[in-house]
Protein backbone atom coordinates (compact mmCIF):
# COMPACT_ATOMS: atom_id res chain seq x y z
CA UNK A 1 0.00 0.00 0.00
CA UNK A 2 2.94 2.26 1.15
CA UNK A 3 4.62 1.38 -2.43
CA UNK A 4 1.23 2.38 -4.41
CA UNK A 5 1.17 6.05 -2.45
CA UNK A 6 4.54 6.76 -3.11
CA UNK A 7 4.30 5.98 -6.91
CA UNK A 8 1.39 8.28 -7.35
CA UNK A 9 2.82 10.87 -5.24
CA UNK A 10 5.54 10.53 -7.45
CA UNK A 11 3.63 10.72 -10.60
CA UNK A 12 1.39 13.83 -9.43
CA UNK A 13 4.88 15.58 -8.38
CA UNK A 14 6.17 14.81 -11.78
CA UNK A 15 3.49 16.66 -13.71
CA UNK A 16 3.46 19.56 -11.59
CA UNK A 17 7.04 20.54 -11.13
CA UNK A 18 7.49 19.69 -15.28
CA UNK A 19 4.15 20.87 -16.76
CA UNK A 20 2.79 23.68 -13.88
CA UNK A 21 4.01 26.09 -10.96
CA UNK A 22 4.56 24.32 -8.06
CA UNK A 23 3.81 26.45 -5.18
CA UNK A 24 1.99 26.03 -1.36
CA UNK A 25 0.14 29.40 0.18
CA UNK A 26 -2.25 29.31 3.10
CA UNK A 27 -4.88 29.28 0.25
CA UNK A 28 -4.40 25.67 -0.61
CA UNK A 29 -6.39 24.46 2.31
CA UNK A 30 -9.81 24.53 2.60
CA UNK A 31 -12.21 24.54 5.82
CA UNK A 32 -15.19 21.35 5.81
CA UNK A 33 -17.76 23.92 4.27
CA UNK A 34 -15.50 24.82 1.44
CA UNK A 35 -14.62 21.14 0.43
CA UNK A 36 -18.22 20.65 0.56
CA UNK A 37 -19.12 22.84 -1.80
CA UNK A 38 -16.62 21.95 -4.04
CA UNK A 39 -18.26 18.41 -4.08
CA UNK A 40 -21.74 19.98 -4.51
CA UNK A 41 -20.59 22.00 -7.86
CA UNK A 42 -19.00 18.65 -9.23
CA UNK A 43 -22.24 17.12 -8.35
CA UNK A 44 -24.20 19.92 -10.20
CA UNK A 45 -21.77 20.01 -13.24
CA UNK A 46 -21.80 16.81 -14.02
CA UNK A 47 -25.81 15.95 -13.48
CA UNK A 48 -26.48 17.02 -16.97
CA UNK A 49 -22.77 16.65 -18.49
CA UNK A 50 -23.18 14.57 -21.35
CA UNK A 51 -21.00 11.18 -21.88
CA UNK A 52 -17.90 11.60 -23.79
CA UNK A 53 -15.04 9.91 -25.02
CA UNK A 54 -11.53 11.50 -23.38
CA UNK A 55 -8.07 11.77 -25.68
CA UNK A 56 -6.02 10.33 -23.01
CA UNK A 57 -2.56 10.97 -25.19
CA UNK A 58 0.29 11.92 -23.33
CA UNK A 59 0.33 15.94 -24.35
CA UNK A 60 -3.37 15.89 -23.49
CA UNK A 61 -2.82 14.50 -19.92
CA UNK A 62 -0.03 17.48 -19.45
CA UNK A 63 -2.29 20.25 -21.31
CA UNK A 64 -5.26 18.84 -18.15
CA UNK A 65 -2.62 19.60 -15.74
CA UNK A 66 -0.82 22.55 -16.59
CA UNK A 67 -4.22 24.40 -17.24
CA UNK A 68 -5.61 23.29 -13.80
CA UNK A 69 -2.68 24.37 -12.18
CA UNK A 70 -1.72 27.64 -13.67
CA UNK A 71 -5.77 28.42 -12.83
CA UNK A 72 -5.52 27.19 -9.37
CA UNK A 73 -2.42 29.64 -9.27
CA UNK A 74 -3.92 32.28 -10.78
CA UNK A 75 -6.83 31.91 -7.79
CA UNK A 76 -4.37 32.25 -5.00
CA UNK A 77 -3.01 35.53 -6.74
CA UNK A 78 -6.28 36.72 -6.45
CA UNK A 79 -7.08 35.42 -2.99
CA UNK A 80 -3.56 37.15 -1.97
CA UNK A 81 -4.85 40.67 -3.13
CA UNK A 82 -7.18 40.98 0.00
CA UNK A 83 -9.35 37.82 -0.16
CA UNK A 84 -11.98 35.84 -2.24
CA UNK A 85 -14.61 38.31 -1.03
CA UNK A 86 -15.67 41.08 -3.50
CA UNK A 87 -15.22 43.61 -1.12
CA UNK A 88 -11.97 42.74 0.11
CA UNK A 89 -10.61 42.22 -3.43
CA UNK A 90 -7.38 44.87 -3.97
CA UNK A 91 -7.24 46.20 -0.67
CA UNK A 92 -4.38 43.87 0.97
CA UNK A 93 -1.71 45.92 2.38
CA UNK A 94 1.44 45.67 1.05
CA UNK A 95 4.81 46.09 2.97
CA UNK A 96 7.96 47.95 2.66
CA UNK A 97 11.70 47.70 3.44
CA UNK A 98 14.35 50.11 3.08
CA UNK A 99 17.12 47.89 2.47
CA UNK A 100 16.29 44.39 0.44
CA UNK A 101 19.75 43.29 1.04
CA UNK A 102 19.43 42.88 4.26
CA UNK A 103 15.77 42.17 4.61
CA UNK A 104 12.57 41.82 2.42
CA UNK A 105 9.04 41.52 4.22
CA UNK A 106 5.20 40.82 3.21
CA UNK A 107 2.18 41.68 5.22
CA UNK A 108 0.27 38.84 6.91
CA UNK A 109 -2.29 40.76 8.94
CA UNK A 110 -5.63 42.13 7.62
CA UNK A 111 -6.57 45.66 6.70
CA UNK A 112 -8.33 46.38 9.75
CA UNK A 113 -4.99 45.97 11.93
CA UNK A 114 -3.13 47.72 9.50
CA UNK A 115 -3.58 51.13 11.52
CA UNK A 116 -2.03 50.33 14.41
CA UNK A 117 1.28 48.42 13.24
CA UNK A 118 4.48 49.62 14.50
CA UNK A 119 7.37 49.77 12.06
CA UNK A 120 10.60 47.91 12.73
CA UNK A 121 14.41 48.00 12.50
CA UNK A 122 15.91 44.79 12.01
CA UNK A 123 19.75 44.94 11.68
CA UNK A 124 21.04 41.08 10.72
CA UNK A 125 24.55 40.20 12.40
CA UNK A 126 24.33 36.59 11.11
CA UNK A 127 22.48 34.78 8.31
CA UNK A 128 21.25 30.71 9.57
CA UNK A 129 23.16 28.25 7.56
CA UNK A 130 22.59 25.07 6.26
CA UNK A 131 25.04 22.22 7.46
CA UNK A 132 27.35 21.11 4.08
CA UNK A 133 28.80 17.48 3.96
CA UNK A 134 31.72 17.71 1.43
CA UNK A 135 33.07 13.94 0.52
CA UNK A 136 36.65 12.65 -0.33
CA UNK A 137 38.02 14.10 -3.87
CA UNK A 138 38.73 10.73 -5.83
CA UNK A 139 39.87 9.55 -8.93
CA UNK A 140 36.48 10.09 -11.09
CA UNK A 141 37.16 7.89 -14.02
CA UNK A 142 39.15 4.97 -12.20
CA UNK A 143 36.82 1.63 -10.10
CA UNK A 144 35.89 2.01 -6.80
CA UNK A 145 37.86 0.32 -4.75
CA UNK A 146 35.50 -1.27 -2.55
CA UNK A 147 34.41 -5.08 -3.35
CA UNK A 148 31.35 -5.16 -5.57
CA UNK A 149 28.68 -6.30 -3.14
CA UNK A 150 25.57 -4.34 -1.50
CA UNK A 151 26.33 -1.50 0.78
CA UNK A 152 24.20 0.66 3.05
CA UNK A 153 24.54 3.36 5.49
CA UNK A 154 22.08 5.10 7.62
CA UNK A 155 21.15 8.90 7.89
CA UNK A 156 19.88 10.31 10.75
CA UNK A 157 17.74 13.72 11.28
CA UNK A 158 16.61 14.28 14.39
CA UNK A 159 14.82 11.59 15.39
CA UNK A 160 13.85 9.90 12.48
CA UNK A 161 16.37 7.46 10.67
CA UNK A 162 16.54 6.40 7.05
CA UNK A 163 18.64 3.33 5.63
CA UNK A 164 19.83 3.57 2.07
CA UNK A 165 21.07 0.57 0.09
CA UNK A 166 22.73 0.25 -3.23
CA UNK A 167 25.19 -1.75 -4.96
CA UNK A 168 28.63 -1.72 -6.49
CA UNK A 169 29.22 -3.62 -9.90
CA UNK A 170 32.97 -4.31 -10.83
CA UNK A 171 33.09 -1.96 -13.70
CA UNK A 172 31.36 1.11 -11.76
CA UNK A 173 33.83 4.18 -11.06
CA UNK A 174 33.93 6.29 -8.41
CA UNK A 175 31.96 9.18 -10.63
CA UNK A 176 29.40 6.50 -11.08
CA UNK A 177 28.47 5.57 -7.78
CA UNK A 178 28.97 9.26 -6.55
CA UNK A 179 25.98 9.90 -8.78
CA UNK A 180 24.01 7.36 -7.97
CA UNK A 181 23.83 8.30 -4.49
CA UNK A 182 23.31 11.91 -5.73
CA UNK A 183 20.15 10.97 -7.44
CA UNK A 184 19.59 8.27 -4.48
CA UNK A 185 19.62 10.49 -1.69
CA UNK A 186 18.25 13.65 -3.22
CA UNK A 187 15.02 11.73 -4.40
CA UNK A 188 14.32 10.05 -0.94
CA UNK A 189 12.98 13.78 -0.15
CA UNK A 190 14.39 13.64 3.47
CA UNK A 191 15.48 17.53 3.60
CA UNK A 192 19.26 16.51 2.42
CA UNK A 193 19.92 17.57 -1.88
CA UNK A 194 23.26 16.11 -3.33
CA UNK A 195 25.03 16.78 -5.95
CA UNK A 196 28.06 14.49 -7.68
CA UNK A 197 30.50 16.97 -9.28
CA UNK A 198 34.35 16.58 -11.13
CA UNK A 199 36.80 19.29 -10.66
CA UNK A 200 39.31 20.56 -12.86
CA UNK A 201 41.88 17.75 -11.93
CA UNK A 202 39.52 14.58 -13.10
CA UNK A 203 38.53 14.53 -9.17
CA UNK A 204 34.94 13.74 -7.98
CA UNK A 205 33.54 14.53 -5.16
CA UNK A 206 29.69 13.97 -3.58
CA UNK A 207 28.36 17.12 -1.65
CA UNK A 208 25.38 16.96 0.19
CA UNK A 209 23.04 20.33 1.59
CA UNK A 210 20.71 19.89 4.30
CA UNK A 211 17.02 21.86 2.65
CA UNK A 212 16.95 23.44 6.66
CA UNK A 213 18.88 26.16 8.23
CA UNK A 214 19.46 26.36 11.97
CA UNK A 215 19.99 23.39 15.10
CA UNK A 216 17.97 23.21 17.79
CA UNK A 217 18.12 22.20 21.28
CA UNK A 218 21.77 22.14 21.79
CA UNK A 219 22.24 19.91 18.43
CA UNK A 220 25.27 20.59 16.35
CA UNK A 221 24.76 18.97 13.33
CA UNK A 222 20.77 18.23 11.07
CA UNK A 223 21.58 14.97 9.73
CA UNK A 224 24.72 12.53 10.62
CA UNK A 225 26.14 9.61 8.12
CA UNK A 226 26.91 6.37 9.80
CA UNK A 227 27.14 2.59 8.93
CA UNK A 228 28.20 1.47 12.27
CA UNK A 229 24.90 -0.60 12.27
CA UNK A 230 23.65 -0.86 9.39
CA UNK A 231 22.02 -3.76 7.99
CA UNK A 232 24.26 -4.08 4.46
CA UNK A 233 28.15 -4.17 4.22
CA UNK A 234 29.60 -1.28 5.59
CA UNK A 235 32.43 0.87 4.24
CA UNK A 236 30.66 2.96 2.14
CA UNK A 237 30.43 5.74 4.16
CA UNK A 238 34.36 6.04 5.29
CA UNK A 239 35.24 5.53 1.17
CA UNK A 240 33.48 8.42 -0.32
CA UNK A 241 33.51 10.18 2.80
CA UNK A 242 29.74 11.00 3.25
CA UNK A 243 30.03 12.07 7.26
CA UNK A 244 33.00 14.88 6.33
CA UNK A 245 30.88 18.42 7.74
CA UNK A 246 32.70 20.68 6.04
CA UNK A 247 30.07 23.48 7.11
CA UNK A 248 28.05 23.14 10.29
CA UNK A 249 24.76 24.62 10.49
CA UNK A 250 24.25 27.54 12.68
CA UNK A 251 21.36 29.97 13.85
CA UNK A 252 20.36 33.63 12.29
CA UNK A 253 21.14 36.34 15.11
CA UNK A 254 19.73 39.59 14.36
CA UNK A 255 18.49 42.54 16.22
CA UNK A 256 14.76 44.11 16.01
CA UNK A 257 14.16 47.89 17.26
CA UNK A 258 17.48 46.72 19.13
CA UNK A 259 16.49 43.89 20.94
CA UNK A 260 18.68 40.64 20.32
CA UNK A 261 16.98 37.61 18.73
CA UNK A 262 17.85 34.54 17.34
CA UNK A 263 15.99 32.25 14.31
CA UNK A 264 17.11 28.69 13.07
CA UNK A 265 15.51 29.64 9.48
CA UNK A 266 16.34 33.42 7.83
CA UNK A 267 12.19 33.53 7.34
CA UNK A 268 10.57 35.04 10.72
CA UNK A 269 7.47 36.39 11.76
CA UNK A 270 7.08 39.56 13.22
CA UNK A 271 4.08 39.58 15.89
CA UNK A 272 2.31 37.61 13.23
CA UNK A 273 1.94 40.57 10.85
CA UNK A 274 4.92 40.76 9.08
CA UNK A 275 6.88 37.60 7.07
CA UNK A 276 10.25 38.22 6.79
CA UNK A 277 12.91 37.14 4.87
CA UNK A 278 16.24 38.05 6.27
CA UNK A 279 18.90 38.38 2.72
CA UNK A 280 22.59 39.25 4.39
CA UNK A 281 24.50 41.16 7.06
CA UNK A 282 24.49 44.80 6.11
CA UNK A 283 27.79 45.75 4.68
CA UNK A 284 28.83 48.81 7.62
CA UNK A 285 28.33 47.89 11.65
CA UNK A 286 24.61 49.39 12.49
CA UNK A 287 23.36 48.64 8.95
CA UNK A 288 19.53 48.30 9.56
CA UNK A 289 16.19 47.61 7.25
CA UNK A 290 13.33 49.64 8.20
CA UNK A 291 10.49 47.50 7.80
CA UNK A 292 6.55 48.84 7.49
CA UNK A 293 3.74 49.46 5.27
CA UNK A 294 3.37 51.26 2.17
CA UNK A 295 0.96 53.55 1.99
CA UNK A 296 -2.72 52.98 0.45
CA UNK A 297 -2.12 53.97 -3.47
CA UNK A 298 1.53 52.43 -3.38
CA UNK A 299 -0.41 49.28 -1.76
CA UNK A 300 -3.14 49.52 -4.68
CA UNK A 301 -0.95 50.14 -7.60
CA UNK A 302 1.53 46.91 -6.28
CA UNK A 303 -1.71 44.96 -5.86
CA UNK A 304 -2.83 45.82 -9.87
CA UNK A 305 0.39 44.84 -10.98
CA UNK A 306 0.44 41.17 -9.22
CA UNK A 307 -3.38 41.11 -10.61
CA UNK A 308 -2.17 41.84 -13.94
CA UNK A 309 1.06 39.43 -14.01
CA UNK A 310 -0.78 36.52 -12.53
CA UNK A 311 -3.47 37.28 -15.66
CA UNK A 312 -1.06 37.44 -18.08
CA UNK A 313 0.85 34.24 -16.79
CA UNK A 314 -2.21 32.33 -16.80
CA UNK A 315 -2.92 33.33 -20.65
CA UNK A 316 1.07 32.52 -21.62
CA UNK A 317 0.70 28.91 -20.09
CA UNK A 318 -2.88 28.35 -22.36
CA UNK A 319 -0.97 29.87 -25.39
CA UNK A 320 1.75 27.26 -25.29
CA UNK A 321 -0.59 24.60 -26.31
CA UNK A 322 -2.51 26.08 -28.76
CA UNK A 323 -0.38 24.07 -32.01
CA UNK A 324 -1.21 20.33 -30.02
CA UNK A 325 -4.59 21.50 -28.20
CA UNK A 326 -7.26 23.04 -30.44
CA UNK A 327 -9.80 23.63 -27.39
CA UNK A 328 -7.11 25.64 -25.93
CA UNK A 329 -7.74 28.80 -28.42
CA UNK A 330 -11.38 28.34 -26.62
CA UNK A 331 -9.78 28.84 -23.21
CA UNK A 332 -7.78 31.64 -24.19
CA UNK A 333 -10.59 33.38 -26.10
CA UNK A 334 -13.01 32.95 -22.97
CA UNK A 335 -10.70 34.54 -20.23
CA UNK A 336 -9.52 37.34 -22.62
CA UNK A 337 -13.01 37.90 -23.34
CA UNK A 338 -13.44 39.07 -19.86
CA UNK A 339 -10.91 41.52 -19.72
CA UNK A 340 -12.45 42.58 -23.66
CA UNK A 341 -16.09 42.99 -21.68
CA UNK A 342 -14.32 45.55 -19.32
CA UNK A 343 -12.07 46.82 -22.02
CA UNK A 344 -13.19 50.80 -21.70
CA UNK A 345 -13.39 50.93 -17.38
CA UNK A 346 -10.22 49.50 -17.24
CA UNK A 347 -8.15 51.73 -19.68
CA UNK A 348 -9.74 54.81 -17.89
CA UNK A 349 -8.10 53.40 -14.44
CA UNK A 350 -4.27 52.27 -16.68
CA UNK A 351 -4.74 48.94 -17.28
CA UNK A 352 -4.55 48.68 -21.55
CA UNK A 353 -5.65 45.52 -22.95
CA UNK A 354 -3.29 44.47 -25.72
CA UNK A 355 -4.30 42.60 -28.89
CA UNK A 356 -3.20 39.52 -28.04
CA UNK A 357 -5.54 39.71 -24.48
CA UNK A 358 -2.74 40.50 -22.28
CA UNK A 359 -3.26 43.51 -20.17
CA UNK A 360 -0.51 46.27 -19.69
CA UNK A 361 -0.46 48.30 -16.83
CA UNK A 362 0.53 52.64 -17.00
CA UNK A 363 1.54 53.18 -14.22
CA UNK A 364 1.02 57.21 -14.57
CA UNK A 365 -2.37 56.56 -15.61
CA UNK A 366 -2.94 54.07 -12.29
CA UNK A 367 -1.17 56.63 -9.61
CA UNK A 368 -3.49 59.12 -10.56
CA UNK A 369 -6.67 57.12 -10.18
CA UNK A 370 -5.63 55.81 -7.28
CA UNK A 371 -5.12 59.38 -5.46
CA UNK A 372 -8.11 60.75 -7.33
CA UNK A 373 -11.41 61.93 -4.73
CA UNK A 374 -13.51 59.12 -6.52
CA UNK A 375 -10.72 56.53 -6.81
CA UNK A 376 -13.13 54.09 -5.18
CA UNK A 377 -16.10 54.54 -7.64
CA UNK A 378 -13.32 54.64 -10.34
CA UNK A 379 -11.93 50.83 -9.30
CA UNK A 380 -15.64 49.44 -8.73
CA UNK A 381 -14.88 48.14 -12.70
CA UNK A 382 -11.70 46.99 -11.47
CA UNK A 383 -13.38 44.89 -8.56
CA UNK A 384 -15.76 42.87 -11.01
CA UNK A 385 -13.09 42.29 -13.46
CA UNK A 386 -11.20 40.83 -10.74
CA UNK A 387 -14.14 39.03 -9.83
CA UNK A 388 -15.46 37.81 -12.97
CA UNK A 389 -11.75 36.02 -13.63
CA UNK A 390 -11.98 34.51 -10.47
CA UNK A 391 -15.06 32.33 -11.30
CA UNK A 392 -13.84 31.89 -14.48
CA UNK A 393 -10.03 30.43 -12.88
CA UNK A 394 -12.58 28.43 -10.23
CA UNK A 395 -14.45 26.67 -13.39
CA UNK A 396 -10.97 25.87 -15.17
CA UNK A 397 -10.11 24.16 -11.88
CA UNK A 398 -13.01 22.46 -11.53
CA UNK A 399 -13.29 20.83 -14.87
CA UNK A 400 -9.89 21.43 -16.59
CA UNK A 401 -10.91 18.13 -18.84
CA UNK A 402 -13.91 20.30 -20.65
CA UNK A 403 -11.13 21.91 -22.39
CA UNK A 404 -9.33 18.38 -23.35
CA UNK A 405 -10.57 16.97 -26.88
CA UNK A 406 -13.30 14.33 -26.31
CA UNK A 407 -15.80 12.48 -28.82
CA UNK A 408 -19.47 12.87 -27.03
CA UNK A 409 -21.15 9.92 -26.42
CA UNK A 410 -24.72 10.75 -25.91
CA UNK A 411 -26.80 13.41 -23.97
CA UNK A 412 -28.33 12.95 -21.09
CA UNK A 413 -32.04 13.31 -20.46
CA UNK A 414 -32.87 16.72 -19.27
CA UNK A 415 -34.28 16.82 -15.71
CA UNK A 416 -34.24 12.90 -14.95
CA UNK A 417 -30.96 12.24 -14.11
CA UNK A 418 -28.95 10.79 -11.71
CA UNK A 419 -26.12 12.65 -9.75
CA UNK A 420 -22.72 11.50 -11.37
CA UNK A 421 -20.17 13.09 -8.66
CA UNK A 422 -17.56 11.23 -9.75
CA UNK A 423 -16.92 12.10 -13.62
CA UNK A 424 -14.22 14.17 -12.62
CA UNK A 425 -12.39 11.18 -11.52
CA UNK A 426 -11.00 10.82 -15.43
CA UNK A 427 -8.74 13.76 -14.61
CA UNK A 428 -6.53 12.01 -12.29
CA UNK A 429 -7.77 8.49 -13.26
CA UNK A 430 -6.05 8.91 -16.30
CA UNK A 431 -2.63 10.25 -15.04
CA UNK A 432 -2.33 6.92 -13.01
CA UNK A 433 -3.97 4.51 -15.02
CA UNK A 434 -0.26 3.10 -16.58
CA UNK A 435 0.82 3.50 -13.22
CA UNK A 436 -1.65 1.29 -11.07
Amino acid sequence: MSNTIGTLTNVYNFYMTTYAPKSSTPYDSHKKSELRSVYNSIVKMNKESPLYILDTSRSSQQFAVSIKENARELRNTIASLGGLDEEELLNKKVAYSSNENIATASYTGSAEESDRIPSYDIEVERLATQQVNMGKFLPANEPVALAPDTYSFDVRIEDLNYEFQFSIKPTDTNRDVQSRLARLITNANIGITAKASTDADGSSYLKMESNATGVKNGMSRIFKISDDRTSKTSGSVEYFGLDYISTPPSNAYFTVNGEERTSTSNRISLDRVYEVQLRGVGSEEGETASIGLKTDVESLTENVNTLVHGYNSFLEAVSEYKDNQPKSSRLFHEMSGVARVYAHDLTAVGLNLNLDGTLEVDGDTLRESAMSDDAKEAFSPMKSFTNSVLRKSNQVALDPMNYVNNIIVAYKNPGKNFATPYITSAYSGMMFNSYC
